[in-house]
């Protein structure tokens, strides 16, 4: 089936359950195990893949589910495994059960591994279609356009007050990205992990498109190792099945720390530079708050061939805070709150408004939410 899912260039959904090898078999399953996991490693980025986990998967079927674009676990019977559970110290010592270790929960906030859980059988299916509307059969054709009774060309009043003008305050992505979006309507993918990013699918004017955006609500929206790995990976699924990519940015740097420094925040946060950078997709890019520093390249920015971009009013672009900023440039004024506050707003009126990068071509124009 996959073989001919790969030749006949149509999407491939494996449903899953079932433990690894027979080991009676010996050596043989080992042979036929590895004939599977190669032709599904030649359908990836061909033809759109999805494993519907709804019972044990453990070993080999693992990994085969695992090289799915799309990963959905049932709620109540899913689970998957590297080694067998049977296998597993913590489940024989009886310190963790099946469900704590490789459950629907444990993989859709922890591992990353599942991109939606489903309450049940006929809800794993459901979530399956809907996101296959947004999806072509292969990498050479294009996802169908579907339009809707909401118009292409309408205004969106609900922006204008969303997004609080004090820097600091927090808010949620995903209200600007549903009133921007046809018939506020996003399917979210790994809604629970790395949750300072969102991803998912959309429709504008009926065309399929990849969202990315900084989540404010959670870590104030940095970008970390988890964060980097998630979006990058979902920008090269959209770059392979032709779906132009939206980029919503409100973000004030990398996370730091020793966390995120010795676990490889570089080369990981390398990984969402280079997707951007080689996605010939459209990329449109709208910061809707703040853009600080080498956060503001990675996030699809002129700099990295992204094709139009777009800031609101309220927009910062900089190096940093200005407050950051202000009282590094003016340490003789670190004491002095009103002095501090006065160069605040000069140094934010002068280099962190969007309209100097806009003076400078990096920004294609200063819009209003609306």
């Amino acid at each position: 089936v996959a073989e001919f899912a790969e030749k006949s260039q149509l999407p491939l959904i494996g449903i899953w359950d079932g433990d690894g090898q027979r080991v009676e078999e010996g050596v043989t399953s080992l042979g036929a195990t590895g004939e599977l996991l190669d032709i599904l490693v030649a359908c990836s980025g061909r033809i759109p893949m999805f494993s519907l986990v709804l019972g044990t998967v453990s070993g080999f079927r693992a990994l085969a589910a695992g090289l799915s674009d799309i990963v959905i676990l049932g709620s109540e019977h899913g689970r998957m495994f590297m080694r067998s559970p049977y296998m597993i110290p913590e489940i024989i010592d009886g310190s963790v059960d099946e469900d704590s270790l490789g459950g629907a929960e444990q993989h859709a906030s922890r591992s990353g591994v599942a991109c939606m859980i489903a309450d049940d059988e006929q809800d794993a299916f459901d979530i399956t279609a809907e996101i296959l509307s947004f999806l072509p059969d292969h990498t050479l054709a294009e996802p169908l356009v579907t339009r809707g009774p909401d118009p292409g060309d309408r205004s969106c009043e609900g922006l204008e007050d969303l997004v609080p003008k004090d820097p600091n305050r927090p808010y949620d992505m995903r209200d600007v990205i549903k009133e921007i979006v046809d018939e506020r309507r996003f399917v979210e993918l790994s809604e629970y992990y790395a949750e300072n990013v969102v991803i998912g699918f959309a429709r504008l004017d009926g065309h399929s498109v990849g969202i990315v955006g900084n989540q404010p609500s959670v870590l104030a929206g940095c970008l970390d190792i988890d964060a980097s790995v998630k979006a990058a990976r979902f920008i090269r699924t959209c770059d392979c099945y032709n779906i132009p990519i939206v980029t919503f940015v409100d973000v004030p740097g990398f996370l730091p720390g020793t966390v995120q420094e010795w676990g490889g925040i570089i080369r990981h946060g390398a990984k969402l530079l280079y997707a951007y950078g080689e996605a010939t997709v459209p990329k449109v890019t709208l910061i809707t708050r703040k853009a600080y520093g080498g956060a503001y390249d990675v996030m699809s920015s002129k700099h990295i061939r992204g094709d139009f971009n777009y800031a609101w009013p309220t927009a910062e672009i900089a190096v940093m805070g200005s407050k950051g900023a202000v009282e590094i440039i003016y340490r003789e004024d670190r004491d002095d709150p009103e002095k501090i506050a006065a160069r605040t707003e000069e140094y934010r009126a002068r280099f962190a408004n969007p309209f100097i990068a806009a003076q400078k071509g990096f920004i294609d124009d200063v819009i209003y939410p609306h």
